[in-house]
């Protein structure tokens, strides 16, 4: 199905330009119309439901500022907007940002390239939106919602088991690593109103803020911006070779997102950035260093790279990696067992170097990263687990010593434990499920278990084992079944032949196709079709 489109702007030409600017067809949109007032756009949004509008940020009887307000207010996250504006109108991007539009497009600089890269990121943030309303509308999130964060916080701590899961993983993202030169920033988003402000205005300041650091940055410099919690934030920045990688480029680029971050919502950002590496893998490398690095940052020097020379914080940052198979078992099979005594284990380490606060405070934060995002649900998990605390997770950066890290790693060991078993079998059927629906999807794939299991971060093993108890039946089995009931489709309704559904669903052959299909369905693809010819003729 495709997906929906209206242009609003009240210049002819710039309706035209926009319409004949790309191929829509091959991003999946179609145009259902064009309007050259907000209140028209209005009436045809309420019309036709399209998924994306362009607007103009000034129009006549409504301009596309209360459009979107009103759009929001009336329809919740869709429409998706893309908000033209000009440089003279650029201070009212600030109260566009407030209504979490996807983008904004300058119109000077509108070209093929820069419309068809904002529509892609549209189209991405479209896919997640949809995730999120399916999570709303069954009993939980689903997980390929969060495919791509706990891809990147594997990444950031270096916590994948192979080269070959890695390179699975991204593939199936659609992320390309083919570039050979990388490093990474820790950063943190600071306000001093904050205490003000009720949540829902302090989690739209902190949203917004960090979509003006992804646009503003990435105009810049080719970089990924991960979200870890409500106020930090990592950066992946990828460059083809070193030549074309220069620190001052980096510099510049968070000198101007930070100046526009603090003109529009009057925040201030610090930012430690770690060494350059030449492999993805070695990634996690350089964001430790990065941290260490951050943790020199203030006020009065916001941006720091990191420098071995540097006497004061940059000693060894707590080294998590140490901890890897037991944390992701903990956290991918939901074994309270083993997050129990791994995180009672990381308390006790705390404990027995009082005089480390930096590194304790490293090693918390990073585990409540990979709480936040490797569990399904793990934001409300974690403010049902801190739900006594004032501040409630975000309690822990104002923890002073190592005893009070200590403490509060344990609060979270303890609710954890308690809130995973409480809903243990619930997590497993989000595993399942989400597998099921990954399955579905990939049907002309060639599916095998260590894939799938990769994709999912899981050991085949465990998803196998784990896929058979819930299901009933076999990983292949079930999978054998999918294709099956597909290629009886494809055969009959689209009268396909028997060799091209075998290279549509991935068989290796026609004949083991064929093969296959006698097995599950006592007869052969053309003795299925021959059956089904004559059972509908008069």
């Amino acid at each position: 199905m495709m997906i929906k489109l209206l242009i609003a702007d009240d210049e002819p030409l710039v309706l035209i330009g926009i319409k004949s600017m790309v191929p829509w067809a091959d991003f999946g949109i179609e145009i259902c119309g064009t309007a050259m007032n907000g209140q028209t756009a209005l009436a045809m949004i309420r019309e036709y439901s399209p998924e994306l509008v362009i607007t103009d940020i000034k129009m006549p009887i409504m301009d596309g500022l209360e459009l979107a307000r009103t759009c929001r207010e009336e329809m919740g996250s869709l429409p998706l907007f893309l908000i033209l504006t000009s440089y003279e109108e650029f201070p009212l991007i600030k109260e566009a940002l407030s209504y979490q539009v996807a983008d904004y497009l300058i119109k000077l600089e509108l070209d093929e390239e820069t419309l068809s890269a904002s529509i892609r990121r549209a189209l991405e943030r479209l896919e997640e939106l949809k995730a999120s309303k399916a999570y709303k509308q069954t009993t939980g999130r689903p997980m390929l919602q969060s495919y791509q964060d706990k891809f990147f916080m594997r990444l950031l701590h270096n916590l994948f088991d192979s080269r070959e899961q890695f390179e699975i993983q991204a593939k199936d993202l659609r992320l390309d690593f083919s570039d050979t030169c990388y490093l990474a920033s820790h950063g943190e988003i600071h306000s001093g109103i904050v205490r003000q402000m009720d949540l829902a205005k302090e989690m739209n300041l902190y949203s917004s803020s960090l979509q003006m650091i992804q646009e503003i940055l990435g105009k810049h410099v080719p970089c990924h911006v991960i979200s870890l919690d409500k106020i930090h934030f990592a950066v992946i920045y990828h460059f083809p070779t070193a030549a074309q990688m220069e620190l001052g480029r980096i510099r510049e680029a968070w000198e101007n997102t930070r100046s526009m971050v603090y003109n529009y919502f009057n925040v201030w950002l610090s930012v430690g950035t770690g060494k350059l590496v030449d492999d993805p893998l070695k990634i996690s490398g350089s964001y430790q260093e990065g941290r260490q690095a951050f943790n020199l940052a203030n006020r009065q020097a916001p941006i720091v790279f990191f420098s071995r020379s540097d006497k004061g914080a940059c000693r060894d940052a707590f080294n998590i990696t140490v901890f890897k198979n037991a944390l992701t078992r903990a956290f991918e099979e939901f074994d309270t067992d083993v997050l129990y005594n791994t995180l009672a284990e990381i308390s006790e380490l705390f404990l027995t170097y009082p005089q480390h606060f930096l590194q304790a405070m490293d090693g918390a934060c990073n585990i409540l990263y990979l709480s936040l995002s490797l569990l399904p649900d793990g934001e409300e998990t974690l403010q049902e687990v801190f739900a006594a605390y004032p501040e409630g997770y975000r309690s822990l950066y104002k923890q002073k010593n190592v005893v009070q890290i200590a403490q509060w790693l344990c609060t979270l060991r303890d609710g954890l434990c308690h809130v995973l078993k409480n809903k243990h079998k619930t997590y497993k059927d989000h595993v399942v499920s989400s597998v099921q629906k990954y399955i579905g999807s990939h049907l002309e794939d060639r599916l095998t278990l260590n894939d799938v299991a990769a994709v999912f971060g899981l050991s085949p093993n465990y998803l196998s084992a784990l896929f058979k108890k819930n299901c009933g039946i076999g990983f292949s089995e079930y999978i054998t079944q999918k294709k099956i009931t597909l290629a009886k489709s494809l055969l009959l309704e689209q009268g396909m032949k028997v060799y091209e559904v075998a290279d549509c669903l991935g068989f290796e052959s026609a004949f083991y196709f064929s093969k296959v299909f006698k097995k599950v369905e006592g007869m052969s693809p053309r003795d299925f079709i021959q059956s089904r010819t004559s059972q509908a003729k008069p």
